[in-house]
């Protein structure tokens, strides 16, 4: 039997397909004329069921793994980030996951709706920079390109779990008067994340910008709080 292909994918995927999902996801990710997912397409698969594909295929070959990353289909792309994920996760050396993550932003053209960034960001640009220079995420952060900054802020949830909130907040003050919706949430879930771990370094952060931040970021990062603090956030009383 020869190695998988990515038309045998796509195949697959195509059967899978489910009109009416399809359309829903349409709808729920925003692809209409203009929005943040315009032209983007879908066949109509469940995540658990693409990720049931990844476990078969995760021995797929570059070169068609590359090719479905330039897929117009929705599923196909996140079929191809959850493949790099897994790879990197199995590599057992650094070559290994350096040619993982670096294969991973030359093609984050392709990284380009907020499930697939944030499916991958934290598990293979988060882990590998760990213990590296973390400009790269500084740049990503001051990009035009929204999937951009928002891999910047999302590749620091690696750091927090770790326990390391340093970037987290650092990104999240060059991302404070962002202008896109999906970075407001982005933001303020990965200052709540910090604020899970330790809250006065998130109430610290907020102190001197919880007035001056998008009401949707300040929302999801005091979305934890008890009741009166949260009010007190929202109200401007704190």
């Amino acid at each position: 039997m020869g190695r998988p292909s990515a038309r045998e994918v796509k195949q697959r995927m195509q059967a899978l397909g489910d009109p009416v999902i399809a359309e829903h996801s349409s709808r729920f990710f925003k692809t209409g004329p203009g929005e943040y997912g315009g032209g983007d397409r879908f066949h109509g698969i469940r995540v658990p069921a693409i990720r049931t594909l990844v476990r078969e295929y995760r021995d797929f070959p570059d070169r068609a793994l590359n090719a479905l990353l330039r897929s117009p289909m929705h599923e196909e792309r996140l079929f191809a980030v959850l493949i790099l994920v897994h790879r990197y996760k199995a590599a057992g050396d650094d070559t290994t996951r350096e040619e993982v993550f670096t294969a991973y932003v030359a093609k984050l053209d392709f990284v380009n709706n907020w499930d697939l960034v944030d499916a991958s960001a934290h598990k293979i640009v988060g882990p590998f920079m760990e213990n590296r220079d973390r400009s790269l995420l500084y740049d990503l952060a001051r990009s035009a390109d929204v999937w951009r900054r928002r891999v910047a802020i999302m590749s620091t949830l690696h750091f927090i779990n770790a326990g390391d909130f340093e970037d987290t907040l650092a990104i999240a003050d060059l991302l404070l008067h962002d202008d896109h919706d999906l970075i407001h949430k982005a933001v303020g879930w990965m200052l709540r994340e910090v604020g899970n771990r330790d809250r006065s370094a998130e109430e610290a952060f907020l102190a001197t910008r919880y007035r001056h931040m998008p009401r949707t970021m300040l929302r999801y990062a005091i979305e934890k709080f008890p009741e009166p603090r949260r009010k007190a956030y929202l109200h401007g009383t704190v």
